[in-house]
């Protein structure tokens, strides 16, 4: 992907209605790619692998082209998902340690208060974390598995760009489309696996607009510079 990277317009709504008109069309393959998400998210550090594969998915079956929710279980990102996973864990890791040497240091005694608000305030601040990153890594999916930008670095810094000024919007959008695959749960198993697909084909659809935005910026950016 060589255009200029920019803050997009972020479509909350849109995601959203294209996500269930494209499941609708598709549901039982749908289905069994989410499936296959969660067999391959059992080997260790797979998951988000796997889910870069179904948006790869979502974009063959969108454009009309061949495939199959076998695709899933392919390994070609995987290194750059990798190394995506260990940044993650190495960013949530050092909120866990210092609980971890405080319980020892407590022992087998009664919790003192001062230990129920350091874990509060870590618990408070390790979420901050993370949905801090939530939303500033949003496109960084999309940007390995659509575009192929297999830097870790280069895909932090475009997504870094693209998110700038959408911050509420895009936490909104996470914490909605997941309140709605969780829906899933009043069906028990049967409901999730319908409904869980749903959260990556509309981060999907946010993937493919922006991507779309850029392009076209820079098309129009091209022409006038021709024009002069």
């Amino acid at each position: 992907m060589t255009v200029n990277v920019k803050p997009v317009d972020f479509k909350f709504g849109e995601y959203i209605s294209k996500a269930i008109d494209l499941m609708k069309k598709d549901l039982g393959n749908f289905i069994v790619a989410y499936i296959f998400v969660i067999i391959m998210s059992i080997i260790p550090l797979c998951g988000l692998l796997a889910i870069g594969n179904f948006y790869k998915y979502c974009r063959k079956v969108y454009y009309g082209e061949p495939t199959s929710p076998s695709e899933i279980f392919n390994f070609d990102d995987f290194v750059p998902y990798l190394l995506a996973q260990l940044v993650l864990i190495a960013c949530i890791l050092p909120f866990y340690i210092p609980m971890i040497v405080m319980s020892i240091a407590n022992g087998d005694g009664e919790p003192s208060p001062a230990f129920g608000v350091a874990v509060v305030v870590l618990a408070l601040a390790m979420m901050a974390v993370v949905f801090w990153l939530l939303v500033k890594a949003f496109y960084i999916p999309g940007l390995i598995s659509l575009r192929k930008v297999q830097d870790l670095k280069t895909a932090w810094n475009m997504s870094n760009i693209m998110t700038k000024g959408n911050f509420m919007n895009i936490l909104l959008f996470v914490i909605v489309v997941s309140f709605l695959a969780q829906l899933g749960i009043l069906a028990c198993f049967i409901g999730l696996i319908v409904t869980m697909p749903f959260v990556y084909v509309s981060h999907y659809f946010a993937y493919e607009d922006a991507f779309k935005q850029l392009e076209d910026d820079e098309i129009k950016e091209i022409g006038v510079k021709n024009e002069a």
